[in-house]
């Protein structure tokens, strides 16, 4: 085999690689090689999915560990997930085998017997998850130098699946104390097939460190992808179907080769299908029978309604049930079946699913991917794509559904742009150019604080606040942005919540509460599960949702198909108290979509001001398109930000979601109602005039930017994490502004539109 790489392995993994059959190295395996076998730096491997990461991560760390002379060393690997762990233990545990070196899974699901084994032997490769590893420190004390002495190497798994959430810094937290324990640093390896900044995943893996980053050449098989549009009428009949697809929308699609050239993407033809939802059914049900496929709606709603539509068309044409369900509500024994449904191939499976079989789940190759909707971001889009296209000379194929509603004298504006057909229009571009968004990698983090103040008390039986802050938020350490003054407000605010108590020498303990809740298995896991709020009009409840924006009283939000007025929000009981008010067009709340990012929204611009139309639009798509350019053009939007719709007025910034929300909060705070909402901002009127409105905005664009204890004073609903309730209120602000707004890139919008007064 002609390959530096493949020479530096252990004589025992070479035969292996030879007995499997591989023909070379992937270019990646290649690059990995030389760099972790060194094991003196930090390495970031990103790669697409099925491109042999894992290998390259393992081979050379598993060949440093036969090489060392006397105990054998321990490989950490950390996985988001218990299903990636199992999936790697049947991968690794046959070439470890003939390897002599022990493999241990670690998670809820494994019997203390195996834990017991590992814990003498500390040597070999422990497959564990955050919850877990924190579980071990917690409760191993400080026997956790001693159970990590001989640690190699931490390999993280879907790197891209913990920055800049809750779960990525405990994971941070975690590795920095282990290190700390051992009195060494341990190399880290990083894994991830989509990341939208490198240098950002460097410093992720090790805080003010300098990672070597390494990204495969290789190219793709290429993408067959098609857009379909689906139009819901203002007003059918019972009964009533839509027409049938043309031709053209019937075969509209192209194929984005690495190499020049385009093909048409076949879709089956078929009788006429029932209006909404039940016509993708419909065509899915086509175009998907028979083979492996992947469809995402955007929520597990989603996911039961069109796992039902397409089993009730199996019955209906007296074919067997293919489709299967995936979300994370399901029981583990569900998935699990639906998993082992599409890695067997004697029977096709499609799973209908959300982000859970996003990641690395080994169900092997699907043939296509359909979305539904617009995709959370582009990231989310690309993982999701990688699960196709993943055999030799087959491109990935991607499918995705876009739903609007006819233009009707009424419809407002963000209809007559057709907003869903151009944003997935703009993501898909994205993808094909190869854009993701960056990691929001700068948050403060406080809640998961919180969580590793309490662990380090718990694996030390007590700490001074001196020591506390030195281990967790010294400049090179997780938390290192923490100044001591707000390291002070949080100790001082978590003994008066009975987290946390001070004894005659100083040091801090668990309190009352803290004892309790640290003395619980769901504390080692630091991000919060998704709480739905109730929504109570009077005496009625009208259902519940999850809210994924703060909320104000006064604020409206559209609840089964009507619009209602904030009255109230009760954080405690999880309820938001509204009544019925009209007109306008309030946005959405909803749980399982993204925040989109500024770069979608300044391409979805471009596309209404050009004047090309892709050829993977099918015909309805296309008609979108159009409409959405004509109502541009009338508007003037391409020079103007203001509609006017009653007495409110939209300032259409084409700017993120981050941005948006800090835009309305500082109109909030000038005394207006402002509430973000896709490309815009809606701002109400009341008795005041679009004037007053403008004057904000100047206002705003010479002042200096506000304290953000400013700027949230009248937000709800900022709990978003699992320990906001233990922050005092400064530091709730803080960190939820950190994670949730962007007020320079709102700022330079209005000193912009100022500048065109």
């Amino acid at each position: 085999m002609e390959s530096g790489a493949f020479h530096l392995l252990d004589e025992r993994i070479q035969r292996f690689i030879w007995a499997e059959g591989w023909e070379s190295l992937r270019d990646i395996q290649e690059q990995a090689g030389p760099v972790v076998l060194a094991a003196d730096k930090d390495v970031v491997i990103a790669a697409a999915t099925a491109s042999g990461k894992t290998e390259a991560a393992f081979l050379p760390a598993l060949t440093r560990l036969l090489q060392e002379e006397g105990s054998m060393g321990l490989i950490v690997y950390v996985s988001p997930l218990k299903a990636l762990i199992n999936d790697q233990f049947g991968r690794l545990d046959k070439l470890c085998e003939q390897l002599e070196v022990p493999v241990w899974p670690w998670h809820g699901d494994i019997s203390s017997t195996s834990k017991t084994k590992f814990l003498s032997k500390r040597c070999g490769v422990l497959l564990i998850t955050p919850e877990s590893l924190e579980a071990l420190l917690c409760n191993r004390g400080t026997s956790v130098g001693a159970i990590f002495e001989r640690a190699a190497y931490f390999i993280v798994d879907e790197l891209h699946a913990f920055i800049g959430s809750e779960r990525g810094k405990q994971l941070q937290s975690l590795m920095h104390r282990v290190e700390h324990a051992i009195g060494r640093k341990v190399p880290r390896i990083g894994l991830s097939a989509t990341l939208g900044d490198m240098g950002l995943a460097a410093q992720f893996l090790r805080p003010g460190g300098d990672a070597v980053v390494l990204q495969s050449s290789e190219a793709g098989n290429g993408l067959s992808l098609i857009i379909k549009g689906f139009e819901e009428p203002l007003v059918r009949g019972a009964g009533e179907t839509a027409p049938a697809a043309n031709q053209e929308e019937r075969d509209g699609g192209v194929v984005l080769a690495e190499s020049s050239g385009a093909d048409q993407l076949d879709e089956a033809q078929g009788p006429p299908e029932p209006v909404g939802p039940g016509r993708i059914a419909a065509h899915l049900f086509r175009v998907l029978r028979g083979s492996n496929n992947l469809i995402f709606p955007n929520s597990r709603r989603e996911v039961e309604r069109y796992t039902h539509l397409l089993n009730t068309m199996c019955e209906r044409h007296q074919v067997p049930a293919e489709f299967w369900p995936h979300h994370g509500s399901l029981s583990k024994e569900i998935r699990i079946e639906t998993e082992v449904a599409l890695k067997q191939r004697e029977v096709p499976a499609t799973a209908i699913c959300t982000s859970t079989l996003e990641l690395g789940i080994d169900i092997g190759a699907v043939k296509s991917v359909a979305q539904i909707g617009s995709p959370p971001s582009v990231a989310s889009l690309r993982q999701r794509l990688g699960r196709s296209g993943r055999r030799k000379g087959e491109p990935a194929i991607l499918r995705a559904y876009v739903q609007e509603q006819q233009i009707g004298p009424k419809s407002n504006w963000s209809s007559e742009l057709r907003l869903e057909t151009v944003e997935t229009l703009a993501m898909v571009d994205l993808l094909t150019r190869d854009w993701f968004e960056p990691p929001r990698a700068g948050g403060a983090h406080f809640s998961t604080l919180v969580q590793q103040v309490l662990s380090v008390i718990a694996q030390q039986g007590g700490a001074s606040a001196t020591e506390l802050y030195q281990l967790l938020c010294a400049p090179a350490a997780p938390f290192g942005g923490t100044s001591k003054k707000e390291f002070v407000e949080l100790v001082r605010h978590l003994g008066e919540r009975e987290l946390l108590v001070q004894d005659s020498s100083g040091d801090l303990l668990h309190g009352r509460l803290g004892e309790k809740l640290v003395n619980h298995y769901s504390f080692y896991a630091a991000f919060a599960a998704d709480e739905e709020f109730r929504i109570v009009a009077g005496t009625s409840t009208l259902g519940s949702m999850p809210i994924n924006q703060m909320l104000t009283v006064g604020q409206r939000i559209l609840f089964a198909g009507k619009t209602w007025k904030v009255e109230n929000v009760d954080e405690e009981q999880k309820t938001v108290y509204v009544h019925r008010t009209g007109g306008g067009a309030p946005p959405l709340f909803a749980g399982g979509g993204g925040r989109t990012h500024t770069r979608v929204r300044e391409r979805m611009r471009e596309f209404y001001e050009a004047q090309e139309v892709p050829s993977y639009l099918d015909a309805q798509a296309k008609a979108f398109l159009a409409e959405g350019r004509a109502a541009y053009g009338r508007r003037k939007l391409a020079a103007e930000f203001l509609i006017e719709q009653g007495r409110q007025v939209h300032l259409v910034t084409w700017l993120g979601d981050a941005p948006n929300e800090a835009l309305a909060c500082l109109l909030t705070r000038r005394g207006f109602e402002a509430t973000p909402g896709g490309p815009a901002v809606e701002v109400q009127l009341g008795t005041r005039r679009i004037s007053d409105v403008l004057d904000a905005l100047g206002d705003a664009a010479v002042d200096e930017a506000p304290p953000l204890d400013m700027l949230l004073e009248d937000a709800k609903n900022l709990q978003r994490e699992k320990w906001d309730w233990a922050l005092p209120p400064n530091l709730l602000r803080r960190t939820y502004a950190s994670l949730n707004l962007d007020l320079d890139e709102a700022l330079a919008w209005t000193r912009q539109v100022s500048r065109r007064q």
